[in-house]
């Protein structure tokens, strides 16, 4: 491995620990750790828009030592976002090849005519995209920031302009509108909307933009790191009492990716990177505490697919269904009722999570990175 600033790889770390942590509930978990109905933060809503600002922030340190080719950039795009579309056709068909009657489960139908084109994988490859041609087109600090608060504007005004009465509706918000042309309703996680659709990339390219800003600080040879980590912690408050103030307007939401959303979750990623440069990225006492994260964010987005791969496998086999598959089977002959259902379903999330940590640190030893 080339030389890695371990910082960024524990902000990473925590993203994905997240998302594993929490991507599949046997039960009913504690409200704090499921994503609100439409509106609110809580901390599953976090992990994403990390995942973004630390691409932006890796984007950045990546750019300094190397040229980013457009051909390369689209290349590494079309690659992530087919990898989603991947992921979102395996449970179909799986559901295929397990089913006793084949035609119970029509794939073709499901997966192809009216399968889902957008997801987590999907919209990080377009916010990826457009976060480093606007970067690389604009190069300066000051025109990476001023970018940023301009899709921000844009994405806050659209809800407005098209809604006024009522800008975020459920039922009825620009997102939803943008959705139904493009990928076009039969290509939606709901009817209603699509919580990784196309009209929230503008407020998640946004993320990329701080992330690379953070990125550029990271790399700057002629600030202290003393003054690093009070640069990351003055932008941290700016943006968290500016998404504060937003909210007075917008909601929170991270379905829609709103713009109060993007701004709180910034400022919670900067000051988080501040205090892993602080307290990890020198040899103090406290570093031993960030080695399961450094472990897993050397690697983020292999360890993404493989959980959402391996979760979809254990979910189904062996019986065809959702309902009965090895990983339901496992969670009701361990943890199921322990205490109580939402304690025993948390304590299965936490050592699923775990279990990853062994193949983390192999990796980490052997210097094995999978870059997607």
């Amino acid at each position: 491995m080339t030389k890695r600033i371990y910082s960024l790889d524990v902000l990473r770390g925590v993203a994905i620990s997240i998302m594993l942590f929490l991507d599949g509930p046997p039960d009913k978990i504690y409200s704090i750790l499921e994503h609100p109905q439409w509106a609110g933060l809580t901390i599953p809503d976090v992990a994403l828009p990390m995942f973004a600002f630390a691409m932006g922030a890796g984007a950045a340190v990546s750019m300094s030592k190397r040229d980013f080719p457009t051909k390369k950039i689209l290349k590494r795009t079309a690659f992530m976002f087919m990898i989603g579309v991947l992921l979102e056709m395996q449970p179909f068909l799986f559901l295929w090849i397990f089913a006793d009657d084949f035609t119970a489960v029509n794939f073709f139908d499901e997966a192809i005519i009216h399968g889902r084109l957008f997801g987590i994988i999907q919209r990080l490859a377009v916010t990826y995209a457009l976060g480093i041609f606007i970067a690389r087109a604009v190069k300066d600090f000051r025109g990476i920031l001023i970018a940023a608060v301009v899709l921000l504007i844009v994405s806050s005004a659209g809800y407005h302009l098209y809604a006024p009465d009522n800008p975020f509706d459920e039922a009825h918000n620009i997102s939803q509108a943008v959705d139904y042309i493009f990928p076009g309703v039969n290509h939606i996680y709901r009817p209603t909307h699509d919580p990784e659709g196309l009209y929230g990339c503008l407020a998640g390219t946004a993320s990329v933009l701080f992330g690379f800003l953070a990125g550029k600080i990271l790399i700057d040879n002629t600030t202290t790191e003393r003054d690093k980590i009070f640069l990351f912690c003055k932008a941290a408050g700016i943006l968290l009492i500016a998404g504060g103030v937003w909210s007075e307007f917008d909601i929170i939401s991270k379905k829609l990716w709103t713009t109060p959303y993007a701004l709180i979750n910034a400022g919670i990623d900067f000051l988080l990177l501040a205090m892993f440069k602080k307290f990890f990225d020198e040899e103090t006492p406290l570093k031993k505490f960030s080695l399961p994260f450094g472990a897993l964010g050397i690697n983020p987005l292999f360890f993404f697919v493989a959980n959402n791969a391996l979760l979809t496998t254990l979910y189904i086999i062996p019986d065809g269904t959702i309902y009965n598959g090895v990983y339901l089977q496992l969670y009701q002959h361990t943890t199921q009722g322990l205490i109580s259902t939402e304690f025993g379903a948390t304590l299965f999330c936490a050592v699923w999570a775990l279990l990853w940590l062994p193949l983390a640190f192999f990796f980490r030893k052997r210097g094995i990175v999978i870059k997607l």
